[in-house]
């Protein structure tokens, strides 16, 4: 039997949070515990958590440091052998946690074990992504994690389940990066073990959340350094694909940003071939036009138009 320790790292998400603990209550599969970190929050998160009446539940109050400490927290204190991971602001459907233990029940000895899931929209619309070379209903080990995850990323921090002895292996989130640890942490273990996926939607990322991390300004993060995979990269080019993917995205945003000497850098160290000719325009295309499209993709995803300039 399979159980679950649930970790989720918690700041100022008052408004959602109630939402997403009773997701995790309605579940079908029940052997698990919830561990949450209250990162410094100075909303209500915290008293919303305290109403519950679930000794499941267990809340750990920090000082502010990151989603990084927060979940690295959570792991530490996890009593089980998988650890499953969802953000304050996500919703699993009640067969989540039933869905991953049948992964882990057919696909042993599995660093990541995924479902599907779906992007929510604020207009109430939803889209459901669809992953590089493999089909909506295929299930099992994934042949390469890199080349599948080009098009949208498999593992997203609310969809996914790792054995609690992969980050004894792997080592665990980095506090030094502000954006992107969670996708540093998915190709670390990717690098090293199997991924396993399943071909059932069950896990809900609200994806118009305006104090989302990945709406702050690109000049207030710290970005993950490509040069931790460069040795990597030289041996496995589905990895230095999808990493470019990353550069050409962070080179973008410099750009928009005026900081060209960055944006330069990055832009530099992509293979040419690994770039849509479509995105090579777009790149050179002048300051004002991009801070013009890129306002235009926002209001286009509000209202449930999903694209990507990488494909």
């Amino acid at each position: 039997m399979a159980f679950f320790s649930i970790v989720i790292p918690l700041y100022n998400k008052a408004d959602y949070i109630e939402d997403t603990l009773k997701s995790i209550l309605n579940q079908t599969f029940t052997d698990y515990e919830i561990i949450v970190i209250n990162d410094g929050s100075t909303d209500d998160s915290a008293t919303k958590v305290l109403q519950f009446n679930d000794n499941r539940i267990q809340l750990y109050n920090q000082k502010n440091q990151g989603a990084s400490i927060a979940r690295n927290l959570g792991i530490e204190k996890a009593q089980y052998d998988y650890i499953a991971f969802l953000d304050a602001d996500d919703l699993w459907m009640p067969n989540h946690l039933e869905t991953l233990n049948a992964l882990i029940q057919n696909f042993p000895n599995v660093g990541i074990f995924a479902s599907r899931y779906e992007l929510v929209f604020k207009n109430g619309k939803n889209y459901i992504p669809r992953f590089n070379g493999i089909s909506a209903d295929f299930e099992g080990i994934i042949t390469d994690y890199f080349e599948t995850s080009l098009n949208n990323p498999v593992a997203t921090s609310s969809s996914i389940a790792i054995p609690k002895d992969v980050f004894k292996q792997v080592g665990y989130f980095k506090p030094t990066i502000s954006s992107g640890q969670d996708v540093d942490m998915w190709i670390r273990i990717a690098l090293k073990y199997p991924v396993a996926i399943s071909n059932k939607v069950t896990a809900s990322y609200l994806h118009y959340i305006e104090n989302s991390l990945s709406k702050t300004p690109i000049l207030d993060k710290n970005l993950k350094d490509f040069n931790d995979y460069k040795q990597q990269e030289e041996s496995n080019p589905s990895l230095k694909k999808y990493l470019d993917i990353y550069r050409i995205e962070y080179a973008l945003q410099y750009k928009i940003a005026g900081e060209n000497k960055k944006s330069k850098e990055l832009f530099k160290n992509i293979l040419k071939e690994n770039i849509p000719f479509k995105t090579k325009i777009i790149y050179l295309l002048p300051r004002y036009i991009l801070i013009f499209l890129l306002k235009l993709k926002k209001l286009l995803r509000k209202n449930g138009f999903n694209f990507s300039i990488y494909q």
